[in-house]
């Protein structure tokens, strides 16, 4: 057989693939693959295939994010915090390349993606933009997985342009929302495997292939002689419990929309526009530049667990008035402690009247919000993001100036590092502050070794025997 490895991945082995895809990879290429005309059982009828898109950067070995990123490249184009990752053409397992590389797109690049937008604190959400009839069953459900582990932390939408079938689908379904054109198609949830049955032609050729093997189910399928109806009804039912998996893992990600009964309902069927939103395989019919946008604009909408803006902060007023009223009671001036107290309190209320929005509680830097942002809106781009992270250091560095004053050390860095929000950060310097008054307040020594114990008077002695002896009498 010519091309061997090429009819390793297309035969006998389970594919979800749209089949007139299967059955065009067949008519076109089956002669270069097996060294002969390709005749087509089942009634299939073959469809030109569509040319392969350029091949993009290809990375060939080791760790995929890792050497895509030790230079500070993403693997993938950024708009607005939305990292864009492309699925095209044929999908496979074990290709080490990011992109699409002579039509096919490796599931082992796309989850390569997929991990480094989760780390990327500079990426708030991911779009899938998917046109794809399918590929190999090994791989796909595992970055399925993955994809929707990734909705926890960030939004993923998928576009579908023009085509999400089988391999495709199962990907396309792990998002939170699925937008396609009027002409986009969608489905196939389904499994094909296909056989090459060579006898026939052998025998025209007067060759003879004799297959020496130990183990009854070595040579199982093999391309030179009609298959066996036992040998057939295993792979049917392979194929039936792998598309079981298909539609469980089709409901996981569809959550709510479609169900795993649904998903096998459809017999491995294809929709289209309108079709594909009344059965619940997408979401929405939009023009994709314009979903795109709506996109966007939900992500710069209010976030649900921002407060309204607060124009005093009570636990700043409540310090301040604290160290006054302890002032005032011990009638002297301040200490120096207590004086730098009232000139945080002071800063702190001032500062947090300026903000207009918080967070809840100090997020890590690998959250979707590292910092609070000081505008009611979300950073619309890369350059106010910037700006933005800078102002919240340059806070925290103020911060951890003013903890300096009053005794109490603060590790600005690592503050910053952990993504510790400037409200949480003067909390703890109120806090220590407060435990370091209490601590002043409360005096306690030991008995000295050194210094001897005081003995009483003689005389003072004598004059308490005598009173002691004269009431008595």
């Amino acid at each position: 057989m010519l091309h061997a490895q090429i009819a390793a991945r297309a035969f006998n082995t389970p594919l979800l693939v749209e089949p007139s895809k299967a059955m065009a990879f067949l008519s076109g290429l089956g002669p270069r693959i097996l060294g002969r005309q390709v005749e087509i059982s089942d009634g299939y009828a073959a469809h030109d295939s569509t040319a392969a898109t350029p091949a993009r950067a290809s990375i060939l070995a080791g760790n995929l994010t890792e050497r895509t990123q030790q230079h500070g490249n993403a693997p993938y184009p950024i708009v607005d915090g939305i990292a864009v990752i492309e699925i095209s053409g044929v999908l496979i397992h074990r290709g080490s390349w990011i992109g699409q590389s002579s039509g096919q797109t490796s599931y082992e690049g796309i989850a390569a993606q997929i991990e480094a937008a989760a780390r990327d604190p500079l990426v708030r959400a991911v779009a899938l933009e998917i046109d794809s009839f399918g590929g190999e069953v090994a791989g796909v459900f595992d970055l399925a997985d993955q994809i929707r582990a990734l909705r926890r932390n960030k939004p993923v939408w998928a576009f579908v342009a023009e085509h999400a079938f089988s391999a495709g689908y199962a990907l396309a379904s792990q998002a939170d929302r699925i937008l396609l054109p009027r002409t986009g198609s969608v489905g196939s949830i389904g499994v094909v495997v296909m056989h090459a049955d060579l006898s026939g032609q052998l025998d025209q050729d007067g060759v003879r292939v004799t297959l020496i093997h130990s183990g009854q189910h070595k040579v199982d399928g093999n391309p030179y002689e009609p298959l066996p109806e036992n040998v057939q009804d295993d792979i049917q039912r392979e194929i039936d419990v792998l598309r079981f998996l298909f539609a469980e893992t089709v409901a996981a990600g569809r959550s709510g929309r479609l169900t795993q009964d649904a998903a096998l309902a459809t017999e491995a069927a294809t929709y289209r526009g309108t079709e594909a939103v009344n059965v619940g395989l997408a979401d929405e019919v939009i023009d994709l530049t314009r979903g795109f946008a709506h996109f966007r604009e939900s992500l710069s909408a209010p976030s649900p667990t921002a407060r309204l803006p607060r124009a005093t902060h009570p636990r700043a007023k409540e310090a301040a008035m604290s160290a006054r009223t302890e002032a005032a009671e011990a009638n002297t001036e301040p200490t120096d402690n207590e004086d730098s107290a009232l000139v945080f309190a002071t800063v702190q209320d001032e500062q947090e009247t300026e903000h207009s929005v918080e967070e809840e509680d100090p997020a890590p830097v690998a959250a979707a919000a590292p910092l609070p942002a000081p505008a009611a809106a979300q950073p619309s781009n890369l350059a106010e993001l910037s700006v933005q992270l800078r102002e919240a250091a340059a806070e925290i560095a103020e911060i951890a100036a003013q903890a300096g004053r009053l005794g109490i050390a603060i590790d600005a860095a690592k503050a910053l590092r952990e993504g510790t929000a400037p409200e949480a950060l003067r909390k703890l310097v109120l806090q220590r502050a407060s435990a370091a008054a209490d601590a002043r307040d409360i005096v306690a020594a030991p008995p000295s070794p050194v210094i001897p114990k005081s003995v009483e008077s003689p005389i003072v002695a004598a004059a308490k025997k005598a009173a002691s002896a004269g009431s008595r009498g």
